[in-house]
């Protein structure tokens, strides 16, 4: 088993089995997002800097949210489209490694974003008159310091997964071919290549999962549980539709992170064949943080009009 793993220099990511004008297509359309997710992210980032009414609780974790999707782009997608341009890419060991450790942080931190941006649409909607005041600055700092907290404990909790997989993955032997049938280092195809008996590994993923997927999309579920009722309280159809409309962005958000996680991780692995978890993984990895872009500005009033705010002001300082 030793020798075996010693000579583990590299894998080889074989990305997605197409012909070679398929590729550049996926290579063009690729880019593209990928060129608009940082685009968008950061001019999201850019609008809460500079616009004062979207110093917020909701924007300040909104613009956590896009550093994280902006992270989990640049850790998978420049590999990806590097691919598409040559197949059958060569990654070292240790950047394999790294690639798997750095996609488990960032989705940990995403999802301690997500439960916490849904406590504040459920006090913003339960109670919208005493908003102000739960989610003053004061309590807003309490939230940022706890936030900051648990972003690092939920750092240390991924950097100490990561090397969980990792020791179990140092201790499997890959007899070869050493083919990651994926477009990046995702785990369970990592684990597919060991010609030993990856039972253990598997149920670390499977408790894992359930920690850091179920448990937090359970306190998601309840916020919006609490809000649907309060919408639903709500007499006037115009209150009601603006409600709705306030939270339908982040049930989007939630619906497609969670969504294609959980499908990936905690389904039988019979129900979806290796290319359709290829497809999963662009949910999380590509179209998600390139959607929350969408969603969060062309159906936000408030970044709408910040971004207004900003091109007027600098048009009228042209003019002058």
């Amino acid at each position: 088993m030793e020798g075996n793993q010693t000579m583990v220099t590299e894998f080889t990511l074989l990305g997605f089995y197409l012909g070679p004008r398929i590729q550049m297509l996926l290579f063009g359309l690729f880019s593209l997002f990928f060129a608009f997710t940082l685009l968008g992210n950061g001019a999201i980032l850019g609008l809460i800097s500079l616009d004062s009414r979207l110093h917020t609780p909701m924007y300040f974790f909104l613009s956590h949210l896009a550093i994280v999707d902006v992270a989990y782009a640049c850790n998978t997608v420049p590999q990806m489209l590097l691919n598409l341009l040559s197949p059958a890419k060569p990654i070292s060991f240790a950047g394999c490694m790294t690639q798997t450790f750095l996609f488990l942080s960032f989705a940990h931190t995403e999802c301690l974003l997500l439960v916490v941006m849904s406590y504040d649409r459920y006090v913003a909607i339960c109670h919208p008159l005493r908003y102000s005041a739960i989610m003053s600055w004061r309590v807003c700092i309490t939230l940022v310091m706890i936030c900051i907290t648990r972003v690092m404990t939920s750092w240390a909790c991924g950097s100490l997964l990561a090397l969980v997989h990792v020791s179990l993955i140092l201790r499997l032997p890959f007899c070869g071919p050493h083919e990651i049938n994926h477009f990046f280092c995702e785990l369970l195809s990592v684990l597919k290549l060991a010609c030993a008996d990856t039972r253990l590994n598997q149920v670390v993923i499977s408790i894992a999962s359930v920690f850091i997927l179920v448990g937090p999309l359970c306190l998601v579920l309840v916020s919006y549980t609490h809000i649907l009722f309060s919408i639903l309280k709500i007499q006037a159809a115009e209150g009601r539709r603006k409600a709705f409309s306030t939270c339908s962005s982040h049930l989007c958000v939630v619906g497609l992170f969670f969504g294609s996680a959980i499908v990936m991780y905690m389904a039988p692995k019979s129900q979806h064949p290796e290319e359709q978890q290829k497809v999963l993984s662009l949910f999380y990895s590509l179209f998600n943080p390139m959607l929350n872009t969408l969603i969060y500005s062309l159906r936000s009033a408030e970044v709408r009009g910040a971004l207004r705010r900003v091109l007027f002001k600098e048009s009228h300082l042209q003019t002058e």
